[in-house]
């Protein structure tokens, strides 16, 4: 089934400020939380629907991405961005948001009754990728090195917060006792402490290892595009989650082929008696080799367009075009008898310049293709 427009889910428009898209799905989130809706599968499904919606539009960069590409920004079928968020995702990333709406921010039947999952940080790689790879699609195989619980690794409820992952001060004002509540400066709001570690952890109980990671990039995807995969970062302590692994995409340049968005281009160049006479030219797009016609008296600066030989667009909406740019190769050495021919034909009214009065220039000519 095909998703809903974000802004649609959290019933605001595309020049709603970053409060009312905070407001909108404060809103949407108390309407179906679980707690409200105890058993309610569809409740559920909007609950985490409106969730990542406001994951997407509350990040100014993810936002930006959303409105140029859609959801192909982030759906591969890898796990990228807001899709396959579970109740876990949520509540530790927009926990705070509800504020008292439910007993202060506890979460009956999840993380412990207000326990705070901790999330282990975020992992950044960057992958190359060849035009090819880019207009196909591909799947990468990368070995990360992150942080996971060590073997042998015990937690214990913490002693401070007794597994609530919370303390609460009261504090006196001239307004009268204040109660507040902040995450627990000993177990950093996971409820938990280090138990038994083996001798190779870290304090947290947690040690390097590394791992191959299945990548499954979209086509169409474009430069400096970063893409996630969800709970491939370091791993957290105790019973948090683990972090993503955040995939900056890097174009590498092709030798023959210039990309313009959804458009590639290549300068194919022919000799004097190929522009004269005609040809047939073997040139490389991101599909393989094809062959294209040269016309008889064909001139410089010509520009042949092949239909979706280009790049996928990632929002789905067809495919880009391979514009080739003929060029006339003048020679610049001649042997005596091609420098007579030549000079034979200087005035000869077939070698003289005549365009046209109805032959448009260059810019007019690219204009009118993409008109």
């Amino acid at each position: 089934m095909a998703k809903r427009d974000y802004y649609e889910v959290l019933g605001v428009n595309k020049g709603a400020s970053d409060a009312d898209i905070k407001k909108a799905y404060r809103k949407k989130a108390i309407e179906y939380h679980p707690d409200k809706n105890p058993d309610d599968k569809e409740a559920e499904a909007k609950f985490k629907e409106a969730a990542e919606a406001y994951e997407v539009l509350s990040n100014a960069d993810k936002k930006a991405r959303y409105d140029q590409f859609g959801h192909q920004a982030f759906e591969n079928g890898g796990g990228f961005g807001g899709g396959g968020m579970n109740m876990d995702d949520i509540f530790s990333q927009f926990g705070d948001i509800f504020g008292s709406a439910f007993g202060g921010g506890g979460f009956s039947g999840f993380g412990g009754g207000g326990q705070r999952r901790v999330k282990g940080s975020n992992l950044r790689i960057r992958v190359k990728l060849t035009l090819e790879e880019i207009a196909n699609g591909v799947e990468k195989k990368i070995k990360v090195k992150r942080k996971v619980q060590a073997p042998g690794t015990t937690y214990k409820t913490c002693s401070t917060c007794h597994g609530s992952g919370q303390v609460t001060r009261i504090t006196n004002t001239i307004l009268g006792r204040m109660q507040t509540s902040a995450p627990c400066n000993v177990c950093g709001g996971a409820g938990e402490t280090i138990d038994k570690k083996p001798a190779d952890a870290d304090a947290q109980g947690l040690k390097i290892s590394e791992e191959t990671v299945s990548i499954k990039i979209p086509a169409g995807v474009v430069d400096g595009m970063q893409l996630k995969v969800s709970g491939k970062g370091n791993e957290a302590p105790g019973n948090g989650i683990s972090g993503d692994l955040l995939v900056a995409i890097q174009e590498v340049e092709h030798e023959k082929l210039q990309r313009e968005g959804d458009n590639l281009h290549y300068d194919l160049y022919v000799s004097y008696p190929e522009a004269v006479l005609g040809a047939s030219k073997e040139i490389d797009t991101v599909t393989g080799k094809v062959r294209i016609k040269i016309e008889p008296g064909v001139q410089s600066g010509k520009i042949l367009r092949l239909r979706g030989k280009g790049i996928p667009s990632i929002n789905g909406y067809g495919r880009g075009d391979l514009l080739v740019h003929v060029n006339v190769w003048t020679p610049k050495t001649l042997n005596k008898q091609q420098r007579e021919f030549f000079e034979t034909m200087i005035n000869d009214e077939h070698f003289i310049p005549k365009p046209e009065s109805t032959d448009k220039s260059f810019f007019e000519k690219v204009k009118d293709m993409f008109s």
